[in-house]
């Protein structure tokens, strides 16, 4: 039965991504947030009729003006549900990303700003400007300060790059946890339930140790 929701999932789902993938080109900057919210809540309606799979809020967004949200990543669930969570938030993925033929550039209008780390200081500059044009916009920012999906049952470091985007946003961090792994990881997905779970937020300018290991407290004692 599993094998069978999520080839239904894979069917739907992927097919109306390439729908929406066709209509980006013709959208501005405002019609890709509403594009993206629209294919995050196709995704969740997939994810809740085809796969069986709930998903709930304990706690919520930070409702006091542009944060930085530290969230988990233990599978592709979280970043494609993102705009159901948080609205339009800006997301930093890795450049590998953006190079993806269609998605990448419905991606770059959108406003995911690449991180690069072997591209230098004009890669660094980029990310600066289009970090400030954002926080300008009001918009929530959205990393994954592990750098990489990690199992439910490990914890990973924080990547070298977080502590600098937090000190150049200078915006409060809200730890976030996603216990998406065991159901959505692997290729056949499994029925339940999918639980973010919100921590309280952690104030700007902290020495970077001290900020790495709070959002490390934060993230792994949310998930349990």
């Amino acid at each position: 039965m599993n094998v069978l929701r999520s080839l239904a999932f894979y069917g739907v789902f992927y097919s109306g991504t390439l729908v929406l993938l066709l209509v980006a080109p013709f959208r501005g900057r405002a019609g890709m947030w509403k594009l993206a919210h629209a294919w995050s809540g196709m995704h969740r309606w997939c994810v809740r009729h085809l796969l069986g799979i709930r998903i709930i809020q304990e706690g919520a967004p930070h409702a006091e003006g542009p944060v930085l949200y530290a969230m988990r990543h233990e599978s592709f669930f979280e970043a494609i549900d993102a705009p159901q969570v948080f609205g339009a938030p800006v997301i930093f993925a890795k450049q590998e990303l953006l190079d993806l033929p269609m998605w990448g550039k419905a991606a770059a209008k959108y406003g995911i700003i690449p991180v690069a780390r072997d591209k230098g200081a004009k890669a660094l500059r980029d990310l600066m400007r289009a970090a400030r044009l954002a926080k300008e916009e009001g918009r929530a920012f959205l990393i994954f300060p592990e750098g990489t999906r990690i199992a439910h049952d490990e914890e990973g470091p924080i990547a070298s790059g977080f502590a600098g985007l937090y000190k150049l946003l200078d915006l409060p961090v809200v730890p976030v946890a996603v216990n998406s792994g065991p159901l959505y990881g692997d290729l056949v997905k499994q029925p339940g339930q999918i639980t973010y779970r919100f921590g309280d937020p952690i104030a700007p300018g902290l020495e970077r140790a001290e900020v790495e290991a709070q959002v490390r407290e934060g993230i792994n004692r949310l998930r349990a």
